[in-house]
């Protein structure tokens, strides 16, 4: 896999929008998330999707995709973080030019519908990034503890060659309406249960992949979906978003896995705490996956962890693509297991 370079303090980062215009809307809780990584040391070079009003940015995903490659061919440009998400990635596609990209590896993140960037990269042998966005992480960064920030900091610019995933104690979903004298607020947290271990007794490893579970159904049957050899030896994450799919979707998008036989060839599932969801869909949720997993395809030997900390609620862990994961669940532990820098 080709690996991004470490960042560090006073690098460069590309921000830009390649999917949703949410900046021209909703400008100062972008500014507020540039701010915040200029605070950690950060300089911001915004590329012209940036700002751009989202209906223009709906008419043209070659826009979009020609500053995503300038991004990653800009020598001044360290890593690139989205603005927020969106539900049309699968356009902009075909507009990459992914030879410049893989031969200019950086930090490139984002969630929701950055995971059509970042499932097709990683499949193009790319270290990339599933983490917070401009507008929806890091705009909000001195709401969450400051634990969160020390691990943020630890990820990108720390020396490390193995990493314990965090679980923080509280959590929010979303945020109160997106205007000025909200910038940066979360909605009010509740207590976290914790990860919820719900098979598997052995140690297993495996390559991360994955991202947004509805997105991804964009991309099933298309020329920028897996082969069926790429299965072998991943760790398949996964999260539903803010539009709250009824668990039955979930369950016949994860049925659909099986089918393919993913189930037979992954080495584990991860699934990020559902947003909106009540503690009775999360339970439900759970069910459904258990249920299409072990009681449809067999896999009762498959370790599952559900309710972690990555996606559509706060605060978010980073999870590269690309990279070793071992899932201990007697000592209840997921480690990276390599840095995903150089």
């Amino acid at each position: 896999m080709l690996k991004p370079e470490r960042l560090k303090k006073g690098d460069t980062i590309a921000v830009l929008s390649p999917s949703w215009g949410g900046p021209s809307l909703s400008p100062s809780v972008f500014d507020k998330g540039l701010e915040n990584l200029k605070e950690m040391g950060f300089r911001i070079k915004e590329y012209p999707t940036a700002r751009m009003s989202a209906d223009e940015l709906h008419r043209h995903p070659e826009l979009r995709g020609k500053d995503i490659n300038e991004a990653f061919a800009d020598k001044e440009v360290m890593g690139i973080i989205t603005s927020i998400g969106g539900d049309d990635s699968a356009r902009v596609l075909r507009y990459l030019d992914t030879d410049l990209i893989t031969d200019n590896p950086k930090l490139f993140m984002g969630f929701s519908d950055t995971t059509g960037y970042t499932s097709y990269l990683s499949q193009k042998g790319l270290v990339i990034f599933n983490g917070p966005a401009v507008m929806a992480g890091f705009s909000q960064l001195k709401s969450f503890p400051p634990d969160y920030r020390r691990y943020l900091e630890t990820f990108l610019f720390d020396k490390w060659s193995e990493l314990e995933l965090p679980h923080f104690p509280s959590y929010s979903d979303g945020y109160p309406a997106w205007c000025e004298e909200n910038a940066g607020k979360i909605n009010p947290p509740a207590t976290d249960g914790g990860r919820r271990w719900l098979q598997g007794e052995k140690i297993s490893s495996g390559i991360l992949w994955g991202g947004c579970i509805e997105v991804l159904e964009m991309l099933k049957g298309t020329a920028f979906w897996p082969s069926p050899s790429f299965w072998e030896g991943k760790i398949l994450f996964l999260e539903t978003s803010e539009d709250n799919p009824p668990v039955d979707y979930v369950r016949y998008w994860l049925r659909n896995y099986g089918v393919m036989g993913v189930f037979d060839k992954i080495e584990g599932i991860l699934f990020g705490r559902a947003r909106d969801y009540s503690v009775k869909m999360k339970k439900e949720l759970d069910e459904a996956i258990i249920s299409v997993v072990k009681g449809e395809f067999g896999r009762g030997d498959l370790n599952i962890i559900s309710n972690m900390s990555y996606g559509h609620t706060d605060p978010q862990i980073i999870l590269p693509l690309g990279v070793e994961m071992v899932i201990d669940p007697g000592e209840k532990k997921l480690i990276i297991r390599e840095s995903p820098f150089i």
